[in-house]
């Protein structure tokens, strides 16, 4: 449903000059520079499938989006959406796809949600059957059905936002793009969107690529993850495998019957933390089992568990490394 090939995307950005004798510069002879967002990504996204899009501010993540929806242009490469190229925005690619945008409202701020939706119902040409029984179900499924006949305006961020996913889909696309869904949101909130987003998918299908912020968002909706930094894609695969390929510690956490002064030889690990009668073991993935068998001949353990290190430390230190 979606395939890119070597995108790429460029944009002129002024350069600015220090100071006030620079910003008067600025006005007359400005200097421009070559920023790119994109830098030869390919990616391929099938019917069913929820792909999160994962990288720090500027990586490119909202760019790629953008594009993919048709708002921007490529500076070269080739994309396909449903066997249309985005940025020629026929109306049969654009009546087939959602773009939700967490960041920018896209109803009318003045209008009760009800009459937004019957401008939308008009402007996608919904036969009036069809688009009251989607109606029925997202508004059932959202529990918003008592907020229809209240002004955008003051429903609360969370209501805005549920409204915001009734609009997207109520035309049923086949392909939808969620550009950061639970932005701002309280954590009920939060749960009650992705809980939506995955039974959405589960009845219709479409392909779906989310971007976010929230590692909450990207562990409950995605199995596969993409991640992005300085326009370049360092992981494309199963977001489980991301501890398997860069995880190369894991923690063994001891809770002690007594204090003590016991040491772990460095080969095997080292001591992180040691509070009261806790004690925390970053341990290489493959010296596990003796690590563990050492601690409990060691110390006072009258309990230990193994942990993973946490994923979103992992992504962090992904995003931020000169190399994968």
């Amino acid at each position: 449903m979606i395939q890119v090939e070597n995108l790429k995307k460029s944009f002129r950005v002024h350069q600015k000059e220090a100071g006030l004798k620079g910003s008067l510069r600025g006005l007359f002879h400005r200097k421009w520079e070559e920023k790119q967002a994109l830098k030869g990504v390919s990616l391929k996204v099938s019917a069913g499938e929820i792909v999160g899009l994962i990288g720090s501010n500027g990586a490119g993540k909202t760019t790629l989006v953008k594009l993919l929806a048709g708002i921007i242009h490529p500076s070269s490469g080739q994309a396909a959406v449903l066997g249309h190229t985005p940025w020629k925005r026929d109306n049969q690619f654009r009546s087939q796809i959602a773009l939700i945008m967490g960041q920018k409202a896209q109803l009318w701020w003045d209008l009760p949600a009800a009459d937004c939706f019957l401008l939308l119902q008009e402007i996608y040409r919904i036969p009036k059957a069809v688009f009251e029984k989607n109606l029925d179900r997202l508004t059932q499924a959202l529990d918003v059905s008592k907020q229809l006949n209240t002004p955008i305006r003051r429903l609360s961020l969370g209501e805005r936002m549920k409204m915001e996913l009734i609009a997207a889909l109520l035309h049923q696309p086949k392909v939808v793009f969620l550009d950061e869904p639970t932005i701002g949101l309280d954590l009920n909130a939060q749960k009650s969107i992705r809980e939506f987003i995955l039974q959405y998918r589960k009845e219709h299908q479409p392909a779906m690529i989310v971007t976010s912020h929230y590692m909450e968002d990207i562990q409950q909706l995605c199995e596969r993850v993409v991640i992005i930094r300085e326009g370049l894609f360092v992981y494309d695969g199963p977001l489980k495998n991301i501890l398997q390929k860069y995880a190369g510690h894991k923690m063994i956490t001891a809770q002690l019957t007594e204090s003590s002064q016991g040491t772990l030889a460095p080969e095997l690990g080292e001591i992180v933390r040691t509070e009261g009668l806790v004690a925390k073991f970053k341990v290489t993935r493959e010296n596990v089992p003796k690590a563990a068998a050492a601690i409990l001949q060691q110390f006072p353990v009258a309990d230990i568990s193994i942990e993973e290190e946490d994923i979103s430390a992992i992504i962090a230190r992904l995003l931020h490394e000169k190399q994968p």
